[in-house]
């Protein structure tokens, strides 16, 4: 399946540890998923995307762009093709106006269930649908909800609110195409969406039946003598409610001094616009 990568942090934070020299990094998982990439990161907080359909094992400009991107939001994505030609307008992640996607997973049937999956999205947003992914039209169904209640301008959204417009959307999403699987080797004919989304302030993801693993902080900090954010929550467990220095996201368990959390199935973690620490269990269904 595909792999997911992301973190919002207090401070620019560059990625090429994580995605190219590290253990197990991003870029080594993509001789396994090598239907494409794609990096989005925030600078000024405008989202910047850089996307491709090589792998990103073999492609140079995965490793140039890992090099140099430095940015509190940073998202990325190396993907497995389960729906969806092998193209740059379906390699993740996705973006609308300040919102970025990336999805590990799959909907069952997609062919027979896309139109009512379409209804589900605003006519307004409709039309900025590219590609033919299940990942993509996922997006814009919890855009649409969000929508709602909340100008997708706004990047201060309370999480708590947007808890709901997400469960929502996934309940919707679930209706149509049945209850989600929470497998280690799902079926292509099974129900599994993980994703990560962000509005470069925002930042939360779902496990929904795909492994997700999240990091609040570390055995000890590399920079703890030189970082002016350094505090005693950057090696130190927390709760929800609770303010974060830094939130990472990854599919797989990324070597170094970060402290990987297994989220459970249904498990929606993030941090909001002043970085306070959110997790809750979404009521969406799961087969027994």
């Amino acid at each position: 399946m595909c792999r997911l990568f992301g973190f919002r942090s207090v401070i620019n934070s560059q990625v090429h540890s994580s995605l190219l020299h590290a253990e197990n990094a991003l870029h080594d998982q993509s001789q396994r998923h090598p239907d494409g990439w794609g990096i989005a990161y925030y600078l000024e907080r405008v989202p910047h995307l850089v996307k491709s359909s090589d792998t990103a094992l073999n492609d140079q400009l995965f490793k140039r762009v890992s090099g140099v991107v430095s940015s509190h939001t940073v998202m990325a994505h190396i993907r497995k093709a389960t729906q969806g030609e092998h193209t740059i307008l379906n390699s993740h992640p996705f973006q609308y106006g300040n919102w970025i996607f990336a999805h590990n997973g799959n909907l069952n049937n997609l062919e027979r269930h896309r139109g009512d999956l379409l209804d589900l999205i605003s006519p307004g947003l409709r039309k900025f649908i590219l590609g033919n992914t299940d990942s993509e039209l996922i997006f814009f169904i919890l855009l649409t909800e969000i929508q709602k209640n909340h100008s997708l301008d706004t990047t201060d959204i309370p999480i708590d609110l947007l808890k709901i417009n997400i469960e929502n959307a996934l309940r919707k999403i679930v209706f149509i195409t049945g209850p989600l699987i929470n497998r280690e080797r799902p079926k292509p004919n099974e129900n599994y969406i993980s994703f990560l989304l962000t509005n470069g302030r925002v930042f939360l993801g779902f496990q929904g039946g795909q492994p997700l693993k999240y990091c609040t902080h570390k055995t000890k900090c590399p920079e703890r003598d030189d970082c002016p954010h350094f505090s005693n929550i950057c090696e130190s467990p927390t709760a929800p409610g609770r303010k974060i220095n830094h939130l990472i996201f990854t599919s797989e368990k990324i070597e170094g001094v970060n402290v990987w959390n297994t989220m459970e199935p249904g498990d929606l973690v993030g941090v909001d616009h002043t970085m306070n620490f959110f997790k809750e269990k979404l009521k969406v269904p799961f087969e027994d």
